[in-house]
């Protein structure tokens, strides 16, 4: 890509986060983030069909510079991987940005983004070359996957205050390797002594 346009490009998804840490992106403008890049808005929609892939880019961007990129993990049902801590820290550091993003109003381009890493993540740490996994096909298990982790995202950036990422990442493995023993956990742990 020419460097011009990475340039213009980052500037535009600095300008959106930025505006976006100020008030909700839903009452952001093309205009508003085309002036904050210092830019056009024409020169905008050279670049960017609309605000929502702008903001989908622009998060993508920021997960990337946090060093939350996809890779390949071994998939251990006792312990969370340290990529989607890492990945759930960028989301914290921007938690208000995720919360419009996912809630509300929600950017569809921002959840397809999110299922697409997790499903990817899965897809990649499936036994290579498999077409699936105990019988059930890895684009499947990847979809669960995915709908299991963005879920638990959305409901931990509901929560005040919001618990650290580690902890969310903890919610999440055990929401998807082990969600009967921690209901019947739950059960125990709620049930009066007589």
């Amino acid at each position: 890509m020419d460097a011009r346009v990475e340039r213009t490009r980052a500037r535009l998804q600095a300008a959106l986060l930025e505006l976006a840490r100020e008030r909700p992106a839903s009452e952001v403008s093309v205009s508003d983030i085309a002036e904050r890049a210092g830019i056009n808005r024409s020169t905008f929609y050279q670049h960017y069909a609309d605000k929502d892939t702008l903001l989908a880019d622009a998060l993508d961007a920021a997960a990337a510079k946090a060093g939350a990129q996809l890779v390949h993990v071994d998939l251990d049902p006792d312990v969370p991987p340290a990529l989607l801590v890492d990945f759930l820290a960028h989301i914290a550091e921007n938690a208000d940005i995720y919360r419009q993003a996912l809630a509300g109003s929600p950017s569809g381009a921002v959840i397809v983004r999110l299922r697409s890493w997790v499903t990817e993540m899965v897809r990649e740490s499936a036994a290579a070359g498999e077409d699936s996994v105990e019988g059930v096909p890895v684009e499947v298990l990847s979809a669960g996957f995915a709908g299991t982790i963005l879920g638990v995202i959305t409901a931990w950036l509901e929560r005040e205050p919001l618990a650290d990422p580690d902890i969310a990442a903890a919610w999440a493995w055990a929401a998807l390797f082990s969600p009967g023993r921690a209901l019947a956990t739950r059960h125990v742990a709620e049930t009066p002594e007589g």
